[in-house]
This record gives structure tokens, sequence and C-alpha cells, in this order.
């Protein structure tokens, strides 16, 4: 459930009167605060695809989104000032890191301003009845599974509108508006805005849904385990019974779902007793292989992305593109093209027989599941782990016991502290040394490092020929996805 408005303490700035907003062709023009978010910027694109005279403001310029919206013409004002919204434009949409005393946030509602949220603004002008939406949540997967969906109807002919939390690797997209039904969008389990503390998806109007995960996370906005789940109780409520529900049938928690539903339910995974399912999985260093049943039929995959969980993540997109008329051949054909997102188990180069792989992964679960999946794909090389725990969750406390189990498939950890953060309760954060130890006391030899500067040059002294050297982070990571492979070519 949301956290009452009222119970924050600045409630009197979070409760006020919006203006109606007009339908999207009585719009014309648009500026959206905080335009370089990635969820962001890719909206502004889709504005300007339709049509929309689209500017914005960041106080963060910088690539790859300020380069993508210069390409595209979309100017950016740096830095944040009432004056960018003077004359008013039609809509303001309003980026949820802007707190109730951002300049341009304050002065929108101040002055009345039409504006909206980020999803809000996402549902009014694309998410329509007649575009069906295909909607993509879970706490882990979902980016990946979305750009599967996207592709697999794409690969199959359709000119699907989407809007991903990440870019495709062959084409280096994040959105289109797309000229055919349906409309796929990852639904981000976060808050809208500093008005509206209801998740995104809640949104986002599903014909059809997927759930692939259902994990504790985002301990800054969810009170508790519960408190999680209540969140994705209340979005499968929104589906209509001419709706599909697809659920990761290998998840207890996911399947326990089904009742808060007036949609068809069928599960998808890996175990025997799933709707759609893969058997026969064979794990390999180029990506597992499987026999896919769905309907009574069955095909074979060859799958290109590591690991059991993309297993679970191609066969969540399969069933949806299914039921939206892409046939088994079709499906299998697809699935065996998908080149992957980008920071999602993303090859960054292979210096000196190296191989550097960049993910996204910071939950512990996803942590465990990256490394097993790497481990599983390259069983004879020695496999080095270099994690940030940067996210507001996985820099608490809550998960520290969870980090020290996360990496049994690795060889050699490398623990960068969390960044500290002005309003951090540091009783409350996550002890990166305590996580080291129960590590080495499982058996795998780990050190921790406090900035990235001091982690690189034990990385190029560690790593030899044949490594494999995973980076997890939700962030940049200081420029190391980067700044290895050119250390590592230096140093042969």
């Amino acid at each position: 459930m949301p956290r009452p408005l009222d119970a924050l303490p600045d409630a009197a700035l979070r409760r006020f009167s919006r203006p109606d907003v007009p339908p999207p062709e009585a719009l014309e023009d648009v500026h959206l605060i905080g335009i370089c978010g990635t969820g962001m910027g890719a909206l502004a694109g889709l504005f300007q695809q339709a049509g929309f005279t689209v500017r914005g403001s960041d106080d963060g310029v910088y690539p790859p989104m300020s380069t993508h919206l210069a390409e595209q013409e979309i100017p950016v004002q740096e830095g944040y000032d009432p004056a960018h919204l003077d004359p008013p434009p039609d809509l303001t949409v309003v980026g949820n890191a802007c707190p109730p005393t951002h300049p341009e946030a304050a002065y929108a509602r101040e002055e009345g301003l039409v504006q909206q949220s980020f999803p809000e603004a996402l549902a009014h002008n694309f998410l329509t009845e007649a575009r069906r939406p295909l909607v993509v949540t879970g706490t882990h997967g979902k980016t990946t599974t979305t750009g599967l969906l996207v592709h697999l109807l794409r690969h199959a002919g359709r000119d699907p509108g989407f809007l991903i939390g990440g870019v495709t690797q062959r084409t280096g997209e994040s959105y289109a508006l797309g000229a055919d039904a349906p409309f796929v969008v990852e639904g981000d389990e976060y808050d809208s805005a500093y008005f509206d503390k209801r998740p995104k998806f809640m949104h986002y109007r599903p014909h059809a849904a997927v759930v692939t995960s259902l994990e504790f996370d985002h301990a800054d906005i969810f009170v508790d385990r519960d408190d999680y789940r209540g969140a994705f109780k209340d979005f499968v409520g929104l589906l209509d019974a001419d709706g599909l529900l697809a659920l990761c049938g290998d998840a207890p928690e996911v399947r326990a779902l089904a009742p808060h539903t007036r949609a068809t339910v069928r599960t998808y995974g890996l175990a025997a007793d799933n709707d759609v399912r893969a058997e026969n999985v064979t794990l390999t260093d180029t990506g597992p292989s499987f026999t896919l049943r769905m309907d009574g039929r069955c095909e074979d995959v060859t799958l290109p992305l590591p690991g059991r969980h993309n297993v679970q993540n191609a066969l969540a997109a399969a069933m949806l593109a299914h039921s939206e008329g892409v046939s088994l051949p079709e499906i299998a054909a697809g699935l065996a093209a998908f080149e992957g997102m980008k920071r999602r188990q993303e090859v960054r180069g292979r210096p000196n027989d190296v191989l550097v792989i960049d993910d996204f992964a910071h939950h512990p679960t996803a942590v465990r599941a990256t490394v097993q999946a790497l481990r599983d794909a390259h069983p004879d090389r020695r496999l080095v782990a270099i994690f940030e725990p940067r996210s507001n969750t996985s820099r608490r406390a809550h998960f520290q016991a969870d980090y020290g189990r996360a990496f049994d498939a690795a060889d050699h950890v490398l623990l960068k502290a969390p960044p500290v953060r002005h309003n951090d309760d540091p009783d409350a954060m996550l002890d990166a040394d305590a996580v080291v130890q129960t590590i080495r006391d499982r058996g795998t030899p780990a050190e921790a490092f406090d900035d990235v500067n001091a982690v690189l040059p034990t990385l190029v002294d560690t790593l030899r020929p044949g490594d494999v050297a995973l980076l997890m982070s939700n962030g940049s990571f200081g420029g190391l996805p980067e700044r290895l492979p050119a250390a590592l070519e230096n140093a042969a």
C-alpha cells in the first residue's frame, strides 16, 4: 500500500488541487522536470514521436541521455529555474526525484499549472484502451523480459509501442511509439511523484501482465514485506476478466497472487506443473537450450542469455507474445536472435583473454542468480565478482546476511563499500566488512574497498588470462565497466 501523504511531515505541500488534464489532442507543449532520467528521457522521446513540442530541464545533463536528447533535437535547460515554465507549457511532467520544495515543481504547484507524474503522463497519452497495454512487473528480470517481449513482437513483423527501463543491445532503443497495438511497458513498483506515492504500475491500465518475481525491495518506500506484497496484489487486481496474467510458477510468492485477479491466470517456469514450461534445459557458454512446451505443442529453443533465470524470462515473454498471435516457430526464431539488453550481462570486452561483463544486479537474489548464471556458462573459468551496493535498499543492513550468501558460486569477490549520503542513518547502513567476513567464512576469498579508484589496480593485479570479471552495480560504478578493459589492455 502507498505511504499516506498525511503521514509525511510536509504533507501540506503534497496535497493540493491539480487542474484537469486535457485530452492528448488538446496538448501541444510539454515540459519535463528531470528530463535526463532514463524513464523521463524515454517519455520525452515518445512525446516527440507523437508530434508534441517537447522541452525539459535537469541538473544532471550528461551522456548518454543528454546526447540522445540532443540527437532528437529536444532542448534541455541545465539547472532548475521557475523561468523555464514561463510561458506555461500545456503539460508539466514532474519526475519522482522532485521534492515538494523543488524550484520548478513548487512553481508549477503554486501557479496551478497542468501537471502529471511520469506514469500518469505515459498512461494518459499513450496507454489508451486501443493500444492494449502489456505490463511486465516483478522485483527482478522485468527489464530483460520487457525487452524480450518487444523483440519477439518485432521479429514476427509487428510494430508495437513500448517503453523499457533499459536499452536494447542491437538497436540502442528504449522506447518507440509504434503503429500497432499492443503497447509494452515495464511496470516499476517505485512511487510516482511527491504528490502521488502509489507505485508507477498502478497507472498503467494493463490488458495483460507478467509478474516475474516478488521479493522485498525498496525499503525506502515500503514499510515491510507485506506492504511490498500488497502493491502487487493491488496491481493484479487492475486486470479485467478478459485479461491475461502470467505468473512465474516457480516462485510461491508469485503464485499466491492468483486469487487477487479477475483475469485468466497462467503460470510459466521450469517446474513440470507450469502451463508454459522449459524442458530438457542445457546450459552452455553460449547460453541455454531447452524445449519450450505451450498449449500441447513444443519447440526447441536456443537462448543467447546465460542463466536459468533468463529461461524463465524468455518463457514469460513467449507466453504474452503467443497471446498476441505470434506462433511458436516465430517465438523460437526470435529468442535465438535476441542480443540482450545493455547492462544485463553485457560483454564490455575481452582484453588479455579476460571476459569483462557488466550487469545491473543489486538485490541479493539478482546478484546470486547472475553469479550462478556466469558460473554455469563458464564452469572452467575463474569467476571474479565485483559488486557495489548502491541502491537505497542495498545500502541498508536489511540484506546484509543475504549478500554474504550471494557469492558462493564466485571464486573471488571484491566489494566496494556503499556510498554514504547526507541523510543516512549510520546504524541502518550495510557493513561492507561484515559482508566480506561472511563471504570468507563460506570459503570464498573477499576484500572490501572504500572507493572505485582503489578497486581498479587490485583488479588489474588479480585478473589473469581466462578469467571472467563480473561487475555488478545499478549505477555507473565510477566508470569501472569502461576503465577496467582499458586498464587490462594497458597492463598487457
